[in-house]
């Protein structure tokens, strides 16, 4: 896995508004650019969720045949063992490979081995229950109207479940919008073997190169070029790119190294192609995309089922957290409009996931008249911008307890880097150009509260020392990221708040 020390990480000056060299994306990036983005499906997900819908009907199918027949006698044995074969044809089905997208998209394959799973199962139970002397006491009829009944509905579920991989691939949703870094033959070749073996999970929208000419074609294998390599990001971002293929040989060391640099940023998997290097090594140094051998040079953070647990999270604890902090959110409301005129909320635009803009919630702390919607002049002690009631409220970091709903619309995560206002600055530079690497921070959802901030790197950022070490965090948090981690800092966020020394 690739890792940029963000004191060392050198960015394109896409990421750095007003820098000076222009984009040269071509008309048809922009266009690109522009078209509706269809949501996409994760295949780790729709295989989970397969597994679980199948593996609960035929748990309910075991335990309600079991009931009628038997009312629940013997619950000591049978229970267990209905248990047990559920979760051993789950395994053999999985060993059998019929839990991936390519196998749904299959008739009658994925049938077959489903069915030659169930039917093991079931061999196998019988063996052990004959080893055991134990076949006395389980009903046959019991035993034969589960395999026979549980046999049709694994060919229903998989018949239906194929109708909905086939109609979600025509629709694109399983694809991951892909795009290559590099060109000429090797590119051409790359393109070639994921045409004919991935086609159906890859949608190639174009190639990224920095060399002209014969070496690097307008275009190779029906994919256009859309710019240079440094044009990726900006196009990345704005055209929800998942994926990044490298088409470059191993000994072109610096050309990798150059590109990751610019690339490290981005909330998406980057992939170096092997289908070019003489070296071979074992089958566990690969991934595959599709038939492709490729190596693993960085991950999307948070990804997959990962993104799952996070989205449940976040709801649950924001969901919770409006219940029973109202009372303070209702007397926070009638203190600022008691005290000061203005609105109650104050709504500021900040920088998002992957640097979407968001309105980012707050309790207004300032004077309507002296107030800074893009914090374009730090808070500082003392600050006469600052109500009486908003002194409080920053010190105690009330003020942000709006940003709860921004949790629920899906704009904030409870947890992850905070976001900072756009104009915000340290020792009179923007964050972005303070600090190399500042936009990966952008690579997840930012939060209300974050590791950097139970560490006591909240509040004022008059030096860019400060706002290293608030970056740093950051990314700390992002690479080890878990539910048990997020756990751990909402826990310890009100705590973290008696050290706020630097919040003004």
């Amino acid at each position: 896995m690739y890792r940029v020390d963000p004191k060392e990480a050198v960015l394109s000056h896409l990421d750095k508004p007003g820098g000076e060299r222009a984009s040269t994306l071509s008309s048809r990036a922009e266009a690109f650019m522009r078209a509706h983005i269809q949501p996409g499906l994760s295949h780790k997900v729709v295989s989970g969720v397969a597994q679980i819908v199948e593996a609960g009907a035929l748990l309910i199918l075991g335990i309600g045949i079991y009931a009628y027949y038997l009312a629940f006698t013997d619950a000591g044995i049978y229970l267990p063992l209905i248990l047990g074969m559920v979760l051993a044809a789950n395994i053999a089905f999985n060993i059998a490979r019929t839990h991936r997208i390519a196998s749904y998209r299959t008739q009658f394959a994925q049938i077959w081995r489903v069915l030659a799973g169930w039917s093991g199962v079931f061999a196998t139970a019988l063996v052990v229950l004959f080893v055991l002397k134990a076949g006395e006491s389980i009903s046959r009829v019991w035993l034969v109207s589960w395999f026979l009944s549980g046999s049709i509905m694994l060919i229903v579920l998989r018949t239906g479940l194929r109708a909905l991989i086939m109609r979600w691939s025509a629709e694109g949703k399983l694809k991951r919008r892909t795009v290559i870094v590099g060109g000429g033959p090797d590119a051409e070749a790359l393109i070639d073997t994921i045409s004919r073996g991935a086609s159906s999970d890859i949608e190639l929208i174009g190639l990224f190169d920095d060399r002209d000419g014969a070496r690097s074609p307008e275009q190779i294998g029906g994919l256009y070029k859309l710019g240079r390599v440094a044009d990726l990001v900006e196009f990345a971002r704005r055209a929800r790119i998942d994926l990044v293929i490298v088409s470059m040989p191993l000994s072109a060391e610096a050309r990798v190294l150059e590109m990751l640099r610019q690339l490290w940023v981005l909330p998406v998997d980057i992939r170096l192609s092997a289908h070019m290097s003489k070296l071979r090594f074992t089958d566990k140094t690969y991934s595959y995309v599709g038939d492709l051998p490729v190596f693993d040079i960085a991950d999307r953070p948070i990804s997959d089922w990962n993104l799952v647990f996070k989205w449940v999270f976040d709801r649950t604890v924001a969901l919770a957290a409006i219940v029973l902090l109202s009372p303070v959110m209702l007397a926070t409301a009638i203190a600022i409009k008691a005290t000061s005129k203005g609105p109650i909320l104050f709504r500021q635009q900040r920088h998002g996931f992957n640097n979407e803009l968001i309105d980012v919630y707050k309790f207004r702390s300032m004077y309507t008249d002296m107030s800074d919607a893009k914090a374009s002049r730090l808070v500082t002690r003392d600050d006469p911008r600052v109500t009486p009631v908003g002194r409080v409220i920053r010190k105690t970091s009330i003020d942000e307890l709006p940003q709860l709903f921004n949790v629920l619309k899906g704009e904030l995560s409870i947890v992850g880097p905070r976001p900072h206002a756009l104009q915000a600055k340290a020792a009179n530079r923007l964050y972005h150009e303070a600090v190399d690497g500042y936009f990966a921070r952008h690579k997840v959802k930012p939060g209300i509260t974050g590791w950097a901030q139970i560490n006591g790197w909240r509040g004022e950022t008059d030096t860019v020392e400060k706002l290293m070490a608030r970056v740093d965090h950051d990314l700390y948090y992002i690479e080890n990221w878990s539910i048990l981690f997020d756990l751990y800092i909402v826990v310890m966020t009100p705590v973290s708040l008696f050290n706020s020394e630097n919040a003004y």
